[in-house]
């Protein structure tokens, strides 16, 4: 249950993130109501502690303190210009558009700018919410440091948390995701042709699950390690573990296929599994396929200090074994090929195991295992710490995306005063709130439109939630404000999920506290539907109107950055494979996963289901298959190429460098003609590059295994670029007759 919640969770953030407020808002009651303060201000109470826990996002805990300390006098100055200018309507509109545009432009000054432009808005609303006056400052001067001294006390008391300890939590989750992963392998062995597409979904999933999991392993490596060295080391091996696992999935998915399965059938949603193959079948080769991807499983997720015995020894030395070509069974090609993916999926577990738990017990080693271990001490000795990239220019002014923001926000929520106004001179704030919030993490107008209509959606059948809660609730405070704290924990925990259900339980939560405020009513909760409505389409307008970046625009933005780190992988693998000097490619492949990430975040409101561009989703769909397939070639191609210099087995072949020239000549073109379309780019053509490597192709010596290595990842990735050439308008090059 322990695994299956780290693996749900990695790193257990959304847990302590909903915990942390929780308590925070808990202690808060508790100490106010102890002072035996009124309904009214424990319900400020709550809202200042949520505000004041959620808003610190800094990773240290000494800045988490400052940043803690520093948000304290301005909650206490937002919440006394709120109570001052209640009143005064036209004064107290312009100040709040200010606050807005200050709040948003301090992001530019990085988490701590962040946490104290949020405080600073969340705080004003709270002024808003409570009806807060001058006669009842000196009482929200106590309620709101109540409120901070209990969010300190659950932040560095109850639930700390250190960059140290999440990283730990975060390994775990990963060698929780890798079992499951192989788990699913394990059932797709099995599968029969009814089940075959929807294990084939799971293992889509999965997959994608252990990657998100490595890339924020990766975030979080310079706060989390002692040294440079320990970071690289672990990267390293959570890359190996990564592309090992997702390269035994395409070898099981080619042996039960009657040829060999394209890369792009593991990326692209809605994609089927090819039949005809060899598998499932009954007899000693599968199961013993099947006895070993368990045995993956276990030596994958079983820490060495939860192992006892040598059960697990015998284990990793018969996975080990595979990877000598005496020891694999008779089968079939493919099958032989599964085998051998087992061996090396085996090797990469070892490397895994040994960076997380430490050196372990070397004396059941059987020669193959010696060997790997052999490597592993090789590679670890071979790795460098790298220089820090020089940083980009920024750019400044409007250009600046915080500026360009915070002049967005400002004019969304003047349009959202002006009509909340009219719909209600007292609750008009949630218009302005709604116009916040679908600004946060966004930045084309695409991206706001579908958050937007996912908050009017989450509003509704939260008003609907709310007037059944506030029937049942009736009169009882305190059980209400039991609801309230799990409807605080609910929505954070569900936040990073899905928009749609953290806007159901805030909304459910809003018809808590309107019954605690004795202001609830049917009329309340329908002008609350409204006022969403009516942010979220000022947000829409300004985004539309102001300084805008349509999804077009911000897309192709980021599918020229993926192409351009691509593109600066395969040049240095290649180069390195072929006998140049090493390169810092485990950082360089990051970089490209992480700009994929980004890309992949700006196409949802391409890929939205309820998009009427149907074509188009298909399109963008199929795109960001094939640049996640190229990816993990890349991946594969820098793995290999950080092996050369350390493996005694392997040697470079020159021949790469062209190979290599020509796949990124093509990567570039197409990066030229999304830049600008009206580039006349083509792709270069020619023979397939398994007819250029093959061993007897005149005057090109045999160079050990690296070329068979890396040949089908070349071949791939070369076909995978082709592909992109079509949907993204660049033709191959006309041949010469």
């Amino acid at each position: 249950m322990w695994d299956r919640l780290a693996a749900s969770d990695p790193g257990l953030l959304r847990l302590t993130a909903g915990l942390r407020t929780v308590s925070a808002i808990a202690l808060t009651l508790v100490v106010l109501a102890v002072l035996r303060f009124p309904v009214p201000q424990l319900v400020a109470g709550a809202i200042a502690a949520m505000a004041a826990t959620f808003a610190i996002r800094e990773k240290q805990r000494p800045r988490q303190a400052v940043t803690l300390a520093l948000g304290l006098p301005v909650a206490l100055a937002s919440v006394s210009l709120g109570a001052y200018l209640n009143q005064r309507v036209l004064v107290g509109d312009l100040f709040f558009v200010v606050l807005i545009f200050g709040a948003v432009y301090g992001r530019r000054f990085g988490d701590r700018g962040t946490a104290l432009g949020l405080v600073g808005f969340q705080v004003y609303f709270l002024s808003l919410f409570v009806g807060a006056a001058p006669a009842a400052l000196p009482a929200l001067y106590v309620v709101i440091t109540v409120a901070f001294g209990c969010a300190a006390l659950a932040r560095f008391v109850l639930l700390p948390q250190t960059p140290a300890g999440t990283l730990d939590r975060l390994r775990r989750a990963f060698r929780a995701r890798l079992g499951q992963l192989f788990a699913t392998q394990l059932e797709l062995l099995d599968a029969g042709p009814d089940d075959a597409d929807k294990v084939l979904r799971e293992l889509r999933t999965r997959t994608a699950r252990l990657h998100e999991t490595a890339l924020m392993i990766q975030g979080r490596l310079a706060d989390g390690t002692a040294d440079e060295a320990a970071a690289r080391l672990l990267q390293r091996r959570i890359a190996d573990a990564e592309i090992a696992a997702e390269r035994l999935g395409l070898l099981l998915l080619t042996a039960r296929s009657a040829e060999r399965t394209d890369t792009l059938t593991l990326h692209l949603p809605g994609a089927h599994l090819p039949s005809g193959g060899e598998l499932p079948v009954r007899d000693g080769a599968t199961d013993q396929l099947r006895r070993d991807l368990a045995a993956l499983r276990l030596l994958a997720m079983r820490p060495a200090g939860e192992a006892s015995g040598t059960a697990l020894a015998h284990l990793r030395n018969r996975l080990l074994g595979y990877r000598e070509e005496e020891n694999l069974p008779q089968a079939s090609p493919a099958v032989q090929d599964v085998f051998r993916g087992v061996g090396e999926a085996g090797r990469a577990v070892l490397g895994l195991r040994i960076a997380l738990d430490g050196p372990q017990d070397e004396s059941d080693d059987t020669p193959a295992t010696a060997r790997s271990r052999e490597e592993l001490d090789a590679e670890d000795v071979g790795i460098e710490v790298s220089e820090e990239d020089e940083a980009k220019p920024e750019p400044t002014g409007l250009g600046r995306p915080t500026t360009r923001a915070a002049v967005q926000v400002a004019v969304g929520s003047a349009l959202a005063i002006a009509g909340g106004e009219l719909l209600s001179s007292q609750r008009w704030y949630w218009a302005v709130l709604t116009c916040w919030i679908v600004f946060i993490n966004t930045a084309s107008t695409g991206e706001i439109l579908v958050k937007g209509y996912r908050r009017l959606l989450g509003t509704v059948l939260g008003v609907v939630a709310g007037i059944g809660l506030a029937a049942l609730v009736g009169n009882h405070a305190w059980t209400a404000f039991v609801l309230v704290l799990l409807f605080v924990f609910t929505m954070f925990y569900t936040a990073p999920l899905s928009y749609t259900l953290m806007s159901f339980f805030v909304t459910a939560m809003l018809g808590l506290l309107y019954t605690l405020l004795n202001t609830y009513s049917l009329s309340v909760l329908v002008l609350r539907v409204e006022e969403t409505a009516l942010g979220a389409a000022c947000g829409v307008i300004a985004a539309a109107v102001v300084l805008p970046i349509h999804t077009d625009r911000r897309t192709n933005d980021l599918l020229v950055d993926v192409l351009e780190r691509l593109a600066e992988v395969t040049r240095s693998a290649a180069d390195q494979l072929s006998g140049g000097a090493p390169a810092d490619l485990v950082d360089k492949a990051r970089e490209l996963d992480q700009a994929l990430a980004d890309l992949r975040a700006a196409t949802q409101p391409l890929t939205h289901p309820v998009t009427p561009l149907r074509s188009r989703r298909d399109t963008a769909r199929y795109v960001m298959a094939l640049l996640e397939t190229c990816a993990y070639h890349a991946r594969s191609l820098a793995a290999t190429a950080e092996l050369l210099p350390t493996h005694p087995s392997m040697a470079a072949d020159p021949r790469l460098r062209t190979v290599g020239r020509r796949i990124v000549r093509n990567i570039e073109s197409i990066a030229a003609r999304v830049a600008d379309p009206r580039t006349a780019a083509a792709l270069e053509t020619g023979p397939s590059i398994a007819s250029l490597l093959e061993p007897g192709t005149p005057r090109s010596p045999r160079y050990g295994r690296v070329t068979d290595r890396v040949l089908r990842h070349l071949q791939r990735l070369d076909e995978s670029v082709s592909g992109l050439g079509r949907p993204l308008g660049v033709a191959p090059e006309p041949r010469v007759r």
